[in-house]
């Protein structure tokens, strides 16, 4: 395969303040407890929850996906994202959007323009934006995952959902609010006065 994309690694000191914040934990045991309410229901074992510096990653990812497919000509199903978080001894937060083609040719080169420095910034704005409202809205910010079990929080195929060979995660672990004020949850976005 041969193709391009854009990395991009978040600073370790700013997410591992965010994640210590207390409207930041509230949220995460509200999302902790969907996952755990939906493994239960399909009587899986217990753990396997990502964590919220992951949510934070790949709703991140989706949002700059949307914004990049506007802008470069591929499909949002031809841009492919990998998610690199961890924390503990070996912190990690980073997110690589790819595209590849198995040609001698590879790709167009559409990522790697965008990927420029005039030209990175206005569209991580762009895709901010675009997150904070959602055409779903309230339904989509109210969104609750423990109600029903679900794997996201304010996320739906209106503003976040990706198609499946573009989410490495099938659209779960989602949640604009992690990243973005929405009209529900004000102030607990990481980018949120960005």
């Amino acid at each position: 395969m041969r193709g391009e994309g854009i990395f991009l690694r978040f600073r370790e000191e700013e997410l591992a303040a965010w994640e210590r914040r207390p409207d930041v934990r509230r949220r995460r045991k509200r999302l902790r407890e969907g996952h755990d309410r939906w493994r239960a229901q399909r009587q899986l074992e217990p753990g396997h929850w990502p964590g919220i510096r992951y949510l934070l990653l790949h709703t991140f990812a989706h949002a700059l996906i949307r914004e990049f497919a506007l802008e470069s000509g591929y499909s949002a199903a031809g841009i492919g994202e990998r998610i690199y978080s961890g924390a503990g001894a070996q912190p990690m937060a980073g997110v690589l959007l790819y595209t590849a083609a198995p040609d001698s040719e590879g790709t167009l080169g559409g990522l790697v323009t965008l990927g420029r420095r005039d030209r990175l910034g206005t569209l991580i704005e762009q895709a901010l934006d675009a997150a904070r409202l959602c055409s779903s809205d309230p339904l989509c910010a109210e969104r609750d995952p423990r109600e029903h079990g679900h794997l996201y929080g304010s996320a739906c195929h209106a503003c976040l959902f990706a198609s499946e060979t573009s989410c490495e995660r099938g659209n779960h672990y989602l949640d604009r609010a992690l990243l973005v004020d929405t009209i529900s949850d004000l102030g607990i976005g990481f980018l949120a006065t960005r």
